[in-house]
């Protein structure tokens, strides 16, 4: 192997993946713990080295040029190689010890993070996890949470926020339903069927709205401000209602409506409090968080 040819500077790499992913050298440097200034020389310089242009600069939000693209597939696997390097060395570690709290949705929570903390536990026995499953936001300036997991992204500074992917979502209903009430073959037809609130019907009826549905409250016989036991309620055959994919297609017996439809899109956002940077405990469910929850392992 040429080990000269190899000759880069981490700090510029990392500079430019972050701006990348956030897209601005503001929102990076904030990330990075950095000045603005600082982190666009260290994007110039890697340019410099490089011998290419990675942005188009124009306006308030940063664009790949075609070599930013290129290069940036590879800087994600490098970055996820040295997150998998981290996770090792931690679990070989027994020093890491105490309470992690995450809070989540509760569809989240009881779909989506089980496989995640059973890693967690094995990784580092000594580590206490607590998952707090609520669909408000929880204060983690208040400490009743180490992280979150949010589809909104944090506006305090004293938070950092990464976006770790972009979730999709369809209509869902049992087999047993349909059976019994037809299948709806495009938006009109759903005014004549019943759906499963999550909370407030109204504003289901508001979220809906724009996609073109044109139902109402009347359509929402039964449903539940708890996530879990909404879609237990669709899972028993009262009614149709929306759910990220991922989940419903590991629930036996639920079938996907108007399969031509554009997808429900909304992102995923992990946020946590600055001490990340300094709290191994966190560092390491934060990590692990973002390997299991990301696109680029789960999609």
């Amino acid at each position: 192997m040429d080990w000269q040819a190899i000759s880069f500077d981490w700090n510029q790499v990392r500079a430019f993946l972050a701006a990348a992913e956030e897209g601005s050298f503001s929102a990076a440097a904030r990330l990075l713990g950095q000045t603005q200034p600082t982190l666009g020389r260290q994007v110039a310089g890697l340019e410099e080295d490089l011998g290419v242009t990675l942005f188009e600069r124009g306006g308030r939000q940063l664009r790949l040029t075609s070599s930013g693209h290129s290069l940036l597939k590879h800087v994600q696997a490098m970055r996820d190689a040295a997150v998998q390097i981290s996770l090792v060395a931690s679990s070989q570690s027994q020093s890491i010890e105490g309470m992690v709290r995450i809070t989540a949705s509760d569809i989240m929570s009881a779909y989506v993070l089980p496989p995640v903390v059973k890693h967690l536990c094995q990784i580092a026995p000594k580590l206490e996890i607590d998952v707090v499953a609520a669909n408000d936001i929880r204060n983690l300036l208040m400490r009743e949470a180490d992280i979150a997991i949010r589809h909104v992204r944090p506006e305090q500074p004293e938070l950092i926020g990464r976006l770790i992917k972009h979730s999709k979502a369809h209509f869902y209903a049992s087999t047993a339903y349909l059976e019994r009430y037809g299948r709806p073959k495009n938006f009109d037809d759903l005014v004549d069927h019943e759906f499963v609130s999550y909370g407030n019907p109204q504003e289901m009826v508001q979220f809906l709205e724009p996609l073109g549905i044109r139902i109402t409250p009347k359509n929402f016989r039964v449903g539940s401000s708890n996530g879990g036991v909404a879609w237990e309620f669709v899972r028993h055959g009262m009614g149709i209602s929306v759910m990220e994919d991922k989940v419903a297609e590991e629930t036996p017996g639920l079938e996907r409506l108007l399969p031509d439809m554009e997808p429900i899109v909304f992102p995923v956002w992990l946020i946590t409090h600055r001490e990340l940077h300094t709290s191994r405990r966190i560092r390491l469910v934060y990590d692990t968080l973002v390997e299991f929850l990301s696109d680029r392992k789960t999609s």
